[in-house]
């Protein structure tokens, strides 16, 4: 616990000449699902409101309070699950340092045996376990016995940040592209704006991390599609029977 968290916005990681992004993973994941929600939700309500024939100060108003009151949940709700993860990981650690304290025999023998079923040798997996154990006993336990890296620990506060933000900008360029739409192509105009945006996302967060960029966009366009679409179908429904 007494090391320093690496920064989670620093260059992806290079080890003996690799490039790596798992230090990535956690601003990412909150940026990406900040991001898609506020185009696809803000547009959704939007659509929505304007297909059941409202004026364009109504649809103004509800695609501002969608951008207020769902940034603030993103961030409520990154928070609150994260730091329950986060609340996991400090019992967990806590648990492995009294255990480091009062059984380390045990503690060695445990570190031995996973070296051992991970392929090593009784007598090459008893002197690593000795090594790490000597110079970083609860490091090599928190790392091979329960799977924490100090990369990929929850970062609550960032991840609120992150997807609030992501959000925002989201929510905020569907609203612009209803605000500068006119009366009778607002459906289309933020339909194909929205898709476009949801494009652009799952692009750039897979050139961020490394995977396909067909695959994410294309998972984020359909997907938007058929949220837009029903949220049309529910905008003309409730208009037609108000």
């Amino acid at each position: 616990m007494g090391r320093r968290a690496g920064n989670a916005c620093e260059m992806p990681s290079r080890n003996h000449g690799e490039l790596h992004r798992n230090n990535r993973i956690g601003w990412l994941r909150a940026a990406i699902l900040g991001a898609q929600d506020g185009v696809v939700s803000t547009s959704a309500l939007i659509i929505t409101v304007a297909a059941a024939n409202s004026s364009r100060t109504a649809i103004l108003v509800a695609g501002i309070a969608a951008l207020v009151a769902g940034a603030m949940s993103m961030a409520t709700g990154e928070y609150n699950s994260v730091s329950a993860q986060r609340d996991t990981e400090l019992a967990d650690i806590s648990r492995e340092r009294h255990e480091l304290a009062t059984a380390p025999e045990h503690e060695l023998a445990e570190l031995t045996d996973i070296y051992v079923k991970r392929g090593l040798d009784h007598a090459l997996a008893a002197e690593v376990a000795e090594q790490l154990t000597r110079s970083d006993s609860l490091g090599a336990h928190l790392r091979d016995e329960l799977g924490l890296h100090e990369h990929a620990r929850s970062r609550p506060t960032q991840a609120a940040v992150v997807s609030a933000v992501s959000f925002s900008i989201g929510s905020g360029l569907s609203l612009c592209a209803a605000a500068i739409a006119p009366d009778g192509a607002r459906i289309a105009v933020v339909g194909i704006v929205t898709l476009a945006l949801l494009a652009c996302i799952g692009a750039l967060g897979a050139r961020l991390g490394g995977a396909s960029a067909g695959r994410a966009t294309a998972r984020l366009v359909v997907f938007g599609g058929v949220a837009m679409a029903l949220a049309a179908l529910v905008g003309e429904v409730v208009g037609t029977a108000v």
